[in-house]
């Protein structure tokens, strides 16, 4: 559009200003194979680092024994020389530094070692710490008990995902429903793809945070599908492509999910860097990355991941699969974002009576006849 034209319109110069005004004309579905190639290469990715490496389980799951030993005069490189001591194999063991309110203490965590071996090893780095044997806390973790946390958490996985089906196909339909329960296995496999390539601990904190970012996730979908609803009973008596009816939903609520992602990012951040960072309130951090990581990939599948594959759904229906002429883009999709109705050339008015802005942007005025007296 030129300048004139965009004047006429009252459309925004700048693109900043566009997306606050909710007078945005992105082709998102036109764009649909930047997120086809971005996940296939983010879902390849995790399947190798899984096969290559797996997670990084904490105690709670894969089992073991841990102590905590005050670190006022107690190293990691002493923590490993009392290991070595008693023969028990570093290789697989944990060590590292945490922060806590009552003061920094380091934690160890090997195995499962038999009752005996785990409380000698106790004395062992009380010897070492210069501490007392009870300031040195211990805990047994069986192989049996992390399993039972993994099946809970899976099982209650599944019954989240099932409830959300049969709401979604009562709410909306069941094709919107089958795209939402992708879009957050989507993010879900994601998720635990990135903690596999980075190494991130996966400890229960994770696994709340993983079922807390699929609503997330589900919110931010849902916004979009309850607009693309909207939009298709506008658009009902039009032979409008559903892709078109999709581009015009996604432009219409991005500023809401854009205002909707900075607030609930932000104290997230606030979390790992105060809470953790700060305050070093390290199982603040295991949720917060979790919840982080989470968050992202639940905004980038939304737009990227379902709202495409319901446009890819809904187009071979009986209704949509005849419905080939190309789809609005440009000044044509501004115009039905803010409010206009489609003409058979792509190009819209807005509102429904002709005004100054849709004559540009449908034909320029014709010349008006001189009355002849």
């Amino acid at each position: 559009m030129s300048e004139r034209e965009i004047e006429a319109v009252g459309v925004a110069s700048s693109s900043a200003s566009r997306v606050f005004r909710g007078q945005t004309a992105v082709d998102f579905h036109g764009r649909r194979r930047i997120g086809v190639v971005t996940s296939s290469i983010l879902v390849l990715a995790t399947i190798v680092s899984l096969l290559a490496q797996g997670l990084n389980l904490g105690i709670d799951f894969s089992g073991g024994t841990s102590w905590d030993v005050p670190a006022d005069s107690f190293s990691i490189e002493d923590a490993a020389d009392v290991l070595r001591a008693a023969g028990v194999d570093t290789d697989g063991a944990r060590i590292q530094t945490r922060d806590s309110e009552s003061g920094s203490f380091v934690k160890v965590q090997v195995e499962s070692l038999a009752e005996n071996e785990a409380e000698s090893l106790r004395v062992q780095f009380a010897d070492q710490a210069g501490v007392e044997v009870d300031d040195v806390n211990v805990n047994l973790v069986s192989a049996s008990w992390g399993s039972d946390i993994t099946a809970k958490a899976i099982r209650a996985l599944v019954i989240f995902l099932i409830a959300v089906s049969i709401f979604i196909s009562l709410r909306f339909e069941w094709r919107m429903a089958l795209a939402a329960i992708l879009a957050m296995v989507h993010d879900v496999v994601i998720s635990v793809g990135l903690y596999s390539i980075f190494g991130f601990v996966v400890t229960p904190a994770t696994v709340i945070a993983f079922l807390t970012i699929l609503g997330y996730s589900l919110y931010d979908t849902i916004v979009v599908f309850d607009r693309i609803r909207e939009n298709e009973t506008r658009f009902s008596s039009h032979r409008v492509t559903y892709p078109d009816i999709v581009n015009v939903s996604m432009n219409q609520v991005i500023m809401r999910s854009v205002n909707t992602s900075i607030s609930s990012v932000t104290p997230v951040v606030a979390l790992l860097l105060i809470g953790a960072g700060l305050l070093g309130a390290s199982t603040l951090s295991e949720f917060a990355v979790a919840l982080l990581l989470g968050m992202l990939t639940g905004t980038y599948s939304s737009i990227f991941v379902a709202a495409p594959l319901l446009a890819s759904f809904k187009s071979r229906t009986p209704e949509y699969r005849g419905r080939r002429r190309e789809s609005s883009t440009g000044a044509a999709l501004r115009s039905m974002v803010l409010g206009g109705s489609p003409k058979a050339g792509g190009a819209a008015d807005v509102g429904s009576e002709r005004s100054e802005a849709a004559t540009i942007l449908s034909h320029e005025p014709r010349p008006r006849r001189k009355k002849r007296r």
